[in-house]
């Protein structure tokens, strides 16, 4: 009985979590354009996105946008977490920490805000950047995920113990050749989640991009939202069937590849 009562909980939580979303699928393939009502099996909605330009190229700009600052994002959080793993204690470090760790608690609307307020300041005392738009929504995409990119990198770091690279510096090896060939491979999958952890909240985002952009520079979020207002149509349904359907595909391909590296280990 109680394990009839535990798989029907179960159940009940993967169908409240997945159900929408299979919902979603089944409509977008709805011959009507309301919602509301099915009239029929059709694909029509995919042609119209395909010939969609507005969409299509939302979504090449969120997607250039979220390799930029998740690659920026990357690079700045490495270093932070880096220091705070691996130089003990030093002048400010708790100033320091809390400002890397505060994108992580402020509310999006008050670091979309403060961001607006701050590229407004710099064009009028410097002239850059000049006017808002992808540049600006990149730049504020990066100072956001550097946060979480640098957790992760500090709790990979201090899950590592410092043999290996204090083994490297008795050989003679330099700082940067240490941290290159050593730290660094072995923050491999630390680097690799972070990167995607970073691409994801920036294509996910639309309150920070929606203050730091401008004429021109929507993203794929910003535009869905803006259709949300007159109300959900099967093609918008078709585009996040596609975005579904691609996040399942690289999924299921990396454990598909984690599977047979471990399936290889253990034969030999």
């Amino acid at each position: 009985m109680k394990g009839r009562f535990a798989l029907a909980c179960l159940l009940a939580g993967y169908a409240f979590l997945y159900g929408p979303i299979a919902f979603l699928i089944l409509f977008s393939f709805n011959d009507a354009r309301l919602v509301t009502s099915w009239a029929g099996f059709s694909p029509r909605w995919y042609t119209t996105l395909w010939h969609d330009s507005t969409l299509i190229d939302a979504a090449l700009l969120s997607l250039r946008i979220a390799a930029a600052s998740a690659t920026l994002a990357l690079i700045v959080g490495t270093l932070a977490g880096y220091a705070l793993a691996r130089l003990g204690r030093f002048r400010g470090r708790a100033l320091f920490a809390g400002l890397i760790a505060a994108p992580l608690v402020i509310p999006e609307i008050v670091t979309g805000l403060s961001l607006l307020l701050l590229f407004v300041l710099l064009e009028q005392s410097i002239g850059w950047p000049a006017g808002r738009g992808a540049f600006t929504v990149t730049l504020a995409h990066a100072s956001v995920s550097v946060a979480y990119v640098a957790v992760v990198v500090q709790g990979r770091l201090a899950d590592t113990p410092p043999d290996l690279e204090q083994a490297a510096m008795d050989l003679y090896a330099s700082p940067w050749t240490v941290f290159a060939l050593v730290t660094v491979p072995l923050l491999a999958p630390a680097l690799i989640s972070g990167w995607l952890l970073a691409f994801t909240l920036s294509l996910d985002d639309v309150v920070v991009a929606s203050f730091t952009s401008g004429p021109g520079a929507s993203t794929m979020p910003m535009v869905v939202f803006s259709a949300m207002r007159l109300g959900p149509t099967p093609e918008l349904y078709a585009l996040a069937t596609v975005i579904v359907v691609v996040v399942g595909a690289v999924l299921f391909g990396g454990l598909w590849l984690r599977g047979g590296r471990l399936v290889s280990h253990g034969g030999h």
